[in-house]
């Protein structure tokens, strides 16, 4: 599965994205939490990540601008959990700021080295999702895994 799966729920407002990757759940869990890692990999490829903030630990909390062109846009959250196994954090985009995301990240361990990514946002409002789901996250989602991938070839994880 080298396309990530998006769904949405149709009982709650949730989008959750499957995705497998080469590369073992430790090196995942690093490349979402090293702030160096996760700048080279994050978002579309007409962007490039700036970290504003990132303190990747219970209780933390982390600030980034995606910069395409002239363009800003700024997202931050909070860390409630960001352990071996799971990473549970919010998610806000500033230019929503009255829209925050609950999202959880897991990572399954499939063997010989492979790990899927289990990816769940839960929005406020069946609107809010649909909004994302029209945003052009799919994109950014793909070519962002396809970088990270990238990464995990080069082992720079």
């Amino acid at each position: 599965m080298t396309e990530a799966q998006i769904e949405a729920d149709k009982n709650v407002p949730i989008i959750r994205i499957t995705r497998d990757f080469a590369g073992t759940p430790e090196q995942l869990l690093r490349a979402h939490t090293d702030p160096e890692l996760f700048a080279q990999w994050c978002g579309p490829d007409t962007t490039t990540v700036r970290i504003d903030h990132w303190d990747a630990r219970n209780g933390g909390s982390w600030r980034y601008t995606a910069v395409r062109g002239d363009d800003e846009y700024g997202f931050r959250g909070c860390f409630h959990e960001a352990g071996p196994e799971r990473i549970v954090q919010t998610f806000t985009f500033e230019g929503q700021p009255d829209s925050v995301a609950l999202e959880t990240l897991t990572f399954e361990d499939l063997g010989d080295g492979r790990t899927r990514l289990h990816a769940q946002s839960l929005v406020d409002s069946f609107e809010s999702r649909d909004a994302w789901l029209k945003s052009g996250m799919e994109t950014g989602v793909n070519e962002g895994y396809a970088k990270l991938d990238t990464l995990l070839t080069k082992r720079t994880v």
